[in-house]
């Protein structure tokens, strides 16, 4: 690709917005890994079309990059397919590939991609994009400020508060709180908050959510303040969408 950037990456903090990159060329993997998490994304890779397809059956994330041609699967017929469900039917995705043609391109539009970026091309640009749509279609994981009631979490800061009173938490509860609080009204199985907050190759057992999720309520919840995270029996956990509505 034109430009790199030389620099030390530091490691994504648990909780950024997550990036699937699906493209075969592992050095072109590489390069985009290393570029994304230099911006604070935590990202996957993966090489073959059937694999991102396993792997998106098991978690959708907030961005896809995907390359046209995969060994496996191509990368339009995985398109095609994310537009057609429900849980993965208005996921960004953005569509590498070789092809330039106009007719090509919108090909690549028509099957669902959101972006069509033709190879080789400017790294900081695919950066930029990246950042535009998450902007677009995500505007929650890249807002500073999250609130909920009488609840507001800051980002930059690394703060919470209800009410007029600070709320101390520990690393782990942050982030779970901030997961949350992104998609109110969502259930979340213990599987995909042990994938989305402690990370993708973290192995521990799913009953250490259930302990965080005590401690996070035991903060969060004082004397007679409502709880706002709601437990749904056999499925997992949520926010409580009508926290803090009259």
């Amino acid at each position: 690709m034109n430009e790199t950037r030389a620099m030390t990456v530091s490691a994504p903090q648990r909780g950024a917005p997550r990036i699937l990159v699906v493209e075969d060329e592992s050095a072109l993997s590489l390069l985009l890994a290393y570029n994304l998490e230099a911006e604070g994304f935590l990202v996957e890779r993966v090489e073959r079309g059937d694999e991102a397809e396993l792997r998106l059956e098991e978690s959708v994330p907030d961005l896809v990059i995907l390359d046209w041609m995969l060994p496996g699967v191509s990368g339009l017929e995985i398109c095609r397919r994310l537009r057609a469900r429900d849980a993965t039917r208005t996921l960004p995705v953005i569509m590498l590939t070789a092809r330039g043609e106009e007719g090509e391109r919108v090909r690549g539009l028509s099957v669902g991609a959101d972006d069509y970026v033709v190879k080789p091309f400017s790294v900081p640009e695919l950066m930029a994009r990246v950042r535009a749509l998450l902007r677009r279609s995500r505007p929650e994981r890249v807002a500073t400020k999250l609130s909920a009631g009488d609840i507001e979490l800051d980002r930059e800061t690394r703060r919470v508060r209800r009410g007029g009173r600070d709320i101390h938490l520990g690393p782990t509860e942050f982030r779970l709180l901030e997961y949350l609080m992104e998609k109110p009204g969502r259930v979340f199985a213990r599987s995909q908050l042990l994938d989305s907050v402690w990370g993708f190759s973290v192995e521990i057992d799913e009953r250490t959510v259930d302990v965080h999720i005590g401690r996070l309520r035991k903060a969060l919840a004082k004397a007679t303040e409502t709880d706002p995270i709601r437990t749904v029996r056999g499925a997992g956990y949520s926010f409580d969408e009508t926290f803090g509505r009259a």
